[in-house]
């Protein structure tokens, strides 16, 4: 059996002119061409279309469908090019992802009459606080954070950013609950947060510097109470001050 360019286009449901196409890029030439100038397509042309298209739907360029389906054709060989196609992907993904993250804080802000800044999975989560952390703990400890950071997949950054946000969204709930910094909860939390600290290379909490570790807590509890934007982090000036307080008074028990 055999079709015309117009009976295989309308049972593939592509259009004539992209069969044409294929053609006159040698990526699919009809089983033969009659005296007509017609071109027919058989069984072996209709194989290689159906390869072509579902290559073309998973997102694959022509020219390395092309290159697919003229190498050695065994299925390793087809897979190990669907895979580095995957691996593209995945990329683009992560790309595509980093730019929504982007756009959604960039709403976010606007609808709040705030300026956007840098969505976190853009930058480093400690890019605006350089100066400060090469001042009090060195280059070296800033590296170390930055490298952690940018080391890890988009799933894993939002996994932990994630976790942040409960971390500060607890503080809110213990403050709402009327709770004090002395609190067995406020105490057991502030544990937590020191845990969260110990998770970040190159703050003296991972390398577990006990005497720069406490001045780097205390530093921070007086940033949660003193800076608007931590403010914004906790949802309220309030939540951040119980931190504050909760931190200090922790630290300074043990």
């Amino acid at each position: 059996m055999e079709w015309t360019v117009s009976e295989l286009a309308e049972r593939a449901g592509i259009s004539g002119r992209t069969l044409r196409h294929y053609d006159r890029i040698g990526l699919l030439s009809p089983d033969r061409i009659g005296s007509n100038s017609y071109r027919y397509y058989g069984p072996v042309a209709v194989a290689r279309l159906q390869r072509i298209l579902l290559l073309r739907d998973a997102g694959m360029p022509l020219a390395e469908i092309s290159s697919v389906l003229d190498a050695a054709e065994t299925p390793e060989a087809e897979v190990a090019a669907l895979r580095a196609h995957l691996a593209q992907l995945q990329t683009e993904q992560d790309a595509v992802a980093r730019r929504i993250a982007s756009v959604e804080h960039t709403i976010e802000m606007r609808t709040q009459g705030r300026e956007p800044r840098m969505d976190i999975m853009l930058q480093g989560f400690n890019d605006d606080y350089e100066d400060e952390v090469v001042q009090r703990w060195g280059r070296e400890a800033f590296d170390a954070s930055n490298r952690w950071w940018h080391g890890q997949s988009v799933r894993q950054q939002r996994e932990w950013k994630a976790r942040t946000d409960a971390l500060v969204g607890r503080w809110r709930e213990l403050h709402e609950q009327g709770l004090g910094p002395e609190s067995p909860e406020a105490q057991r939390h502030a544990a937590s947060h020191l845990d969260w600290f110990a998770e970040i290379p190159g703050t003296p909490t991972h390398a577990g510097d006990a005497e720069n570790a406490t001045a780097m807590v205390l530093g921070m509890a007086d940033q949660y109470e003193t800076n608007p934007d931590f403010h914004d982090t906790f949802g309220t000036p309030d939540a951040a001050a119980l931190a504050a307080a909760a931190l200090r008074l922790h630290v300074r028990k043990r």
